[in-house]
């Protein structure tokens, strides 16, 4: 299967750029970029309330890898990373709310979607959100899981999933892949552009496409590594690091993002569990398996058995643990992420052709991850992962 990677029209262009499908490190915790001043209009606009029983707390995290070099940029020296925490924090006096992004990555996603004009970068980087900064830990120790999002989507994209996972009890980790986003805001104020995303725009073949696009799996299973030891080695990055249970660790992303989860479960026996959102398999599950870890894939009514994309029967075939591949049919590839939600807040259309609505994309997503996580990271049966259900008609469990 190839990576699909077309030219669309300005309005479908996001779904577009998300269609692909240690010691001597070190790191700074450095607070949230401050959020830009919101119209009147813009201050109602907000994402989807959790729905768990927890206060969301947020932290950010600039991370650099002294151990690797940036492998679009090496001029720039060292890999960095920025990762955004959601958390299950303590009740208490209402804080300020994490900005959704930074102004500056505001700009350069709508620009890089064809939207410069139509929507202002300060109503998108305003957009609320439900997670409190500074917000104390809640007591106890939590599973903890890695969000990767889709090849040229910020971290921002996966924002409403991880508030509704750190609500339920989760540690979340969401984490931006330097040059592999429209938009990188470093704390230093530099902004990082998708140098990937052109490197995948002019690759001379489709054999040239298909290796790169291993290489962003690949590289983002480093990546996804890297930060699992910031996050619970030895001197942790994060100040709130023990909360995390790190026999209770899992893996997932959207598109490559989803391919980089299991790309991540073949490099690292410590994630233990993964899923791979309408993500082609970029580097293909080997006949062994993942050492009989659970895996699930979560897509559109286009990923089913004998479709486009091939990368999907021969992981399924390969996969040798516990394992689900679910389509939801309605749904588009960025029905996974916030995609619906900016398209609702914001009055546009990304993608036409998805006719479920905001609510029922949202819902299912949070649904059947949190029932996913919580069987296996957890050990609580969930029925809703056995089959069909009435109350979710569009859920389809594909058995090839």
């Amino acid at each position: 299967m190839t990576i699909r990677l077309r030219r669309r029209t300005a309005a479908a262009a996001l779904a577009t750029m998300a269609l692909l499908a240690t010691p001597a490190a070190t790191a700074h915790a450095v607070p949230g970029p401050a959020p830009a001043p919101a119209t009147s209009a813009a201050a109602t606009l907000e994402l989807p309330r959790p729905t768990g029983p927890y206060t969301v707390g947020s932290d950010i995290l600039h991370l650099t890898d002294h151990d690797r070099t940036d492998p679009w940029v090496p001029e720039s020296g060292d890999r960095e990373l920025m990762v955004s925490l959601y958390y299950p924090a303590r009740p208490g006096r209402p804080g300020a709310t994490a900005p959704y992004m930074s102004t500056g990555e505001a700009r350069l996603l709508l620009a890089g979607i064809g939207l410069e004009g139509t929507v202002q970068p300060a109503t998108l980087s305003s957009l609320g959100t439900h997670a409190r900064t500074g917000a104390r830990t809640a007591p106890g120790h939590f599973p903890l899981v890695l969000l990767s999002p889709g090849f040229g989507n910020p971290r921002a994209t996966v924002t409403s999933l991880a508030e509704d996972l750190a609500s339920r009890g989760y540690v979340v980790a969401s984490v931006d892949h330097a040059y592999e986003s429209l938009g990188t805001e470093l704390p230093d104020g530099r902004l990082l552009t998708c140098v990937a995303c052109e490197k995948m725009t002019s690759a001379p073949s489709e054999e040239a496409r298909q290796e790169l696009g291993r290489l962003v799996s690949t590289g983002r299973a480093a990546d996804l590594s890297f930060v699992l030891d910031r996050l619970t080695g030895h001197r942790p990055a994060w100040e709130g690091s023990r909360m995390i249970d790190r026999r209770r660790v899992a893996v997932a992303g959207h598109s490559i993002g989803g391919s980089a989860a299991a790309s991540a479960m073949l490099a690292d026996p410590r994630f233990d569990a993964g899923i791979n959102m309408d993500g082609t398999f970029q580097e293909r599950v080997p006949a062994s398996g993942l050492a009989g870890r659970p895996f699930m894939m979560l897509g559109t009514a286009s990923h089913s058995p004998g479709g486009e994309d091939e990368s999907w029967d021969q992981g399924w075939q390969r996969l040798d643990g516990w394992k689900r591949w679910i389509g939801v049919e309605g749904s588009g590839h960025s029905s996974f992420t916030d995609v619906p939600v900016l398209e609702d807040r914001l009055g546009v259309t990304l993608d036409p052709t998805v006719t479920l609505s905001t609510d029922r994309q949202v819902r299912i997503t949070r649904d059947y991850v949190s029932a996913f996580l919580d069987q296996h990271l957890r050990g609580r049966h969930q029925p809703l992962l056995d089959g069909p259900t009435p109350d979710n008609p569009e859920v389809v469990f594909q058995r090839p």
